[in-house]
């Protein structure tokens, strides 16, 4: 008797296809300091010149459950600018620029066209995020997956110059202005389907003031990046509002000295928050999900002005003395 690899339910030549088809796409992220192509044991990238005293940062992050809806939907064109986002969101709150990201997928049975639509998503949120795509890993592993199920996990490494990032914080008097987010982005998704899918009965071709459930709930977690580089010379210090929502959130850029003072009548909360809060307790939905705030700056009063001017954030609250906490008024 003899048995193949592929009778195990791994396909090499399957595997293959899938990088000539994502060799394009992944190039198409490129930058001057990218070295060398795909296909390498690992990628390589130059540090950017200019900077005196450069530090790097390193962020890792997945999807979530989100990943769970984007299966059943069978919509895999988005969920790729997810997993970017929630890495180099993380890297902007450390006050550094997104250089390289890396992802890896796995799962029991390798679907060309749909891991292509994948890293086609992957490859746009690193285009969104001025990054570049420089390698990655795909493992076909059947028996630790079923199904069509796989998972994902991304990693971004980015840059910051050492005195820029050390002189940057959070100060008494600060106000704290709010940068919109595009939707629920990749947290509570437990929640979220447990809901939707469970309690109300649901369906994702169910609609929600016009637009389908599928829709809204795979809406991608905007990339802020482009908007940080904008504003950061304004910027004192910037909280990323994943789980934990902004109570949680929020008191990471506190120092041991100061409260957050939020004004809710100022949060311009989205219809899915909304429609969820008919069904959850308020204080278990700013504990969960960002209620329609995707990053909050904290800034001083002087420079307020120019952040609404050259972005689309507007004012929620204030710092004052106190514990490192959010009060909501």
């Amino acid at each position: 008797m003899s048995i193949s690899y592929k009778d195990a339910g791994v396909d090499i030549a399957k595997g293959n296809s899938f990088v000539d088809n994502i060799k394009p796409i992944v190039k198409s992220t490129f930058d001057k300091n990218v070295m060398g192509g795909i296909g390498s044991f690992s990628g390589a990238y130059r540090l950017p010149t200019g900077y005196k005293n450069p530090i790097l940062f390193g962020a890792t992050d997945g999807v979530g459950t989100k990943l769970k809806l984007a299966i059943e939907a069978k919509k895999f064109d988005t969920i790729g600018i997810d997993l970017v986002a929630m890495c180099v969101n993380d890297l902007i709150c450390s006050f550094a620029n997104p250089m390289f990201f890396l992802d890896y997928y796995a799962t029991a049975r390798l679907d060309v066209d749909e891991a292509t639509d994948v890293v086609r998503g992957i490859a746009e949120g690193c285009k969104q995020s001025e990054c570049s795509l420089i390698g990655g890993e795909t493992a076909e592993m059947p028996g630790m997956y079923s199904n069509d199920d796989f998972d994902l996990a991304g990693f971004a490494t980015g840059i910051a110059e050492e005195e820029e990032a050390k002189s940057k914080g959070a100060k008494e008097g600060d106000i704290l202005l709010a940068l919109p987010s595009s939707g629920i982005h990749s947290n509570g998704y437990s929640l979220v389907r447990k809901l939707f899918f469970d309690k109300l009965e649901m369906t994702l071709d169910d609609e929600i003031e016009g637009k389908k459930l599928k829709d809204i709930l795979l809406e991608p977690t905007r990339i802020y990046v482009k908007t940080y580089k904008k504003l950061k010379d304004k910027i004192n210090a910037i909280a990323h509002i994943t789980g934990g929502g902004i109570t949680e959130n929020l008191p990471r850029i506190l120092p041991s000295n100061l409260s957050a003072v939020v004004n809710r009548s100022d949060i311009r909360t989205l219809p899915v928050f909304d429609f969820m809060s008919k069904y959850v307790e308020l204080e278990e939905m700013y504990l969960t999900f960002n209620m329609g705030v995707g990053m909050v700056i904290s800034a001083d009063k002087k420079n307020v002005d120019f952040i609404l001017t050259n972005s689309d954030a507007y004012v929620i609250g204030e710092l004052v003395s106190g514990e490192p906490k959010v009060i909501f008024k």
